[in-house]
């Protein structure tokens, strides 16, 4: 075993843990409408189990019904009528010899009062967060002390219910960091002012669980080592609350950062290195002698591995690692890296659960549809089915195809595969883009699919295979607008640009037309490079249709790069060294020096063999951006659905 760290026996208090690996507590909204524990969400956290992780934390567990939901439906600990469920899904994660602790929850501030009936939020204090942009109000102190029963009373059902532990969600701006924070804590009745008194909420709750549960039941804290907020709580004043918990009986420390209005240092988007905030859990981890388990932005098992080896934690936090494959340990143990489908921070889990929706990853489609798809069926007998283009989408299509026993031909008109995905790379900081376009590739070499390379068949090429099924995955090609100049040798597309196919830009005027995701990556890759870039859009806002905290992050970028933003301006005409552009609501011109033109308004399917196809076979199958322009998680979606079911 090459990760001697990562797969070493751990101890959490009395608990004995068969490796170093935890799956962190991440929301899902499998759980049914009344917060039982679903069947869905069972064998979500069967796979994990299986998969070989050491501990589980469940999702955030609510203890308060009147206002205490985070999400639409999540697990819930407030009746007895809950405790069989939670047993069941405890002895289906234990079967696999993995642990399970239920993380007992309360939002406070941090939610919205349509889930909790349109009944006012609560806070400790009369504080709104800037993110949410609800007032709450002020608990009074009887109902605070009735919360500290509710938590204890989580715990217990939790313990009745098999569960071999709970953690206390004293993180990321939820109701009992509110109270740890004088940020968020202003009361001056006895759960505010000094520090004891703003430890008293978290205080009688861990003596109620211990007292209740007895002392060998373990009890973790999960904490924010840095707020990330001006006046909240930074590393020293953390490292003092930690210091605190272990005195008081706490097993365990589960170190994270950030609340919601420090927004993405919780949940990093894609340009955020694995272990950047590693001086965070080492930080806690020198002042206490209690285990550690930190997350990081940990990814590979080589890096996770020398993160606990540098002594940073005494467990590695794989979180979305765990949503993007469910076999991330067995996979890590078993010298089988190279097969890890890889989280690559996209975020598009998070904005899923935020529109309301479950939890969904972009590069695993089965993710949270665990018994929709339980097995792929050998039913190919080795026919034939060419599959056009090899982006993420075509890739996975032929991917699942083989798997299936059908012999796919994977047709892809560049030399290099990964279409848009690999583009959407280039940036600096990106490249965890492309780790999900290498495993693809490495899997298709591993299962031994035919791959031609530099290669857009005719229609005749096609009908020589013979082939039982057509998969058209061509992608799509940039819009070019009927604009005068459109058409001149300073003008060029995003794709490329980021494809390298034209001539190094540096030191240049460079206008790039369109803000969306690839207008606002290639206005940054430009802007790294020394252009003077102007990023032009038509709306009143950049990055309409991003998901907030990527396009926090890519706001940041552009400001780092000095691109200037102008919107509402419409381009009307592209010259030999300036563009013009019109006013969307005057109507007043405008001209912009310009040495290059850069397109990136848009994209449009790929037709090209496709009316042949269907002429001419009965199972042609379209998907990714050759049906409509989407997202990475749309092409692979639609890749892996229609493999699967094709028979």
């Amino acid at each position: 075993m090459t990760y001697k760290h990562l797969f070493s026996k751990g101890k959490i208090g009395s608990l004995q843990l068969k490796n170093r690996v935890v799956m962190p507590a991440m929301g899902t909204s499998l759980a049914s409408s009344s917060g039982e524990a679903s069947a869905d969400i069972i064998r979500f956290y069967e796979e994990r189990a299986k998969g070989g992780c050491g501990l589980i934390i469940t999702e955030i567990t609510k203890i308060d019904d009147d206002y205490g939901a985070g999400t639409a439906n999540q697990l819930t600990l407030t009746k007895p009528s809950h405790i069989p469920q939670l047993e069941r899904l405890a002895r289906t994660v234990q079967k696999y010899d993995a642990k399970i602790f239920v993380q007992l929850h309360h939002p406070g501030r941090e939610t919205y009062s349509r889930l909790i009936g349109g009944k006012q939020i609560v806070a400790p204090s009369a504080i709104m967060c800037s993110r949410t942009k609800e007032m709450p109000r002020e608990l009074t102190t009887e109902e605070i002390e009735g919360l500290v029963k509710k938590f204890i009373t989580g715990a217990k059902m939790a313990q009745i219910a098999g569960v071999d532990g709970v953690e206390l969600h004293g993180a990321h701006g939820y109701l009992i960091n509110q109270f740890l924070s004088s940020y968020t804590n202003k009361r001056t009745d006895k759960y505010g002012g000094h520090f004891v008194n703003r430890m008293r909420f978290i205080t009688e709750i861990i003596v109620g669980i211990k007292h209740i549960c007895g002392k060998d039941f373990p009890v973790s804290v999960r904490l924010s080592a840095d707020e990330f907020v001006e006046g909240g709580m930074k590393l020293q004043d953390t490292i003092k609350v930690a210091k605190y918990l272990e005195s008081i009986g706490v097993d365990v420390l589960n170190v994270s950062c950030g609340t919601y209005e420090s927004g993405v240092t919780i949940v990093e988007p894609v340009s955020y290195p694995q272990g950047w905030k590693k001086h965070l859990a080492k930080g806690i981890k020198n002042e206490v002698n209690i285990p550690v388990i930190a997350v990081s932005v940990l990814r590979e098992p080589a890096y996770a591995d020398q993160f606990l080896s540098e002594g940073n934690a005494d467990f590695a936090g794989i979180a979305r690692g765990h949503l993007a494959d469910p076999e991330w340990c067995n996979k890590a143990a078993n010298d089988a890296e190279e097969q890890i489908r890889p989280c690559i921070s996209c975020l598009h889990c998070m904005e899923e659960l935020s529109q309301g929706g479950t939890v969904k990853c972009a590069v695993n489609p089965r993710m949270s549809r665990e018994i929709e798809f339980s097995g792929l069926i050998q039913n190919g007998e080795g026919r034939k089915v060419v599959v056009i283009g090899g982006g993420p989408g075509g890739m996975e299509a032929a991917r699942t195809l083989k798997l299936k026993g059908f012999e796919p031909i994977l047709f892809e008109k560049e030399e290099h595969l990964g279409g848009a995905l690999r583009l959407a790379g280039k940036p600096n900081g990106k490249d965890k883009m492309t780790w999900f376009v290498n495993f693809l590739e490495r899997e298709l070499k591993r299962l031994d699919v035919d791959i031609r390379r530099g290669s857009a068949p005719a229609i005749e090429e096609v009908e020589a295979l013979e082939p039982y099924a057509v998969f058209w995955a061509a992608g799509a090609e940039s819009v070019v607008p009927p604009v005068p100049g459109s058409e001149g040798p300073n003008v060029v597309t995003a794709h490329a640009v980021l494809d390298g196919k034209v001539p190094e830009m540096t030191g240049k005027n460079i206008i790039v037309a369109g803000s969306g995701m690839t207008g606002c990556e290639t206005a940054e890759f430009l802007g790294e490079k020394g252009n003077k870039v102007t990023l032009v859009e038509m709306k009143e806002t950049i990055g309409n249709g991003i998901y907030a905290p990527i396009l926090f992050d890519i706001k940041q970028k552009l400001q780092k790069y000095k691109v200037n933003v102008i919107t509402q301006q419409r381009l009307a005409a592209i010259n030999d060294h300036s563009i013009t552009v019109t006013h969307t609501v005057t109507g007043k011109p405008q001209s912009i020096d310009a040495d290059y033109v850069v397109l990136s308004l848009g994209v449009k399917p790929r037709t090209g063999l496709l009316a042949e196809l269907e002429e001419r076979y009965s199972r042609v199958r379209i998907i990714g951006d050759a049906v409509v322009a989407g997202r990475i998680s749309d092409a692979v979606r639609q890749g892996y659905e229609k493999a699967f079911v094709l028979s």
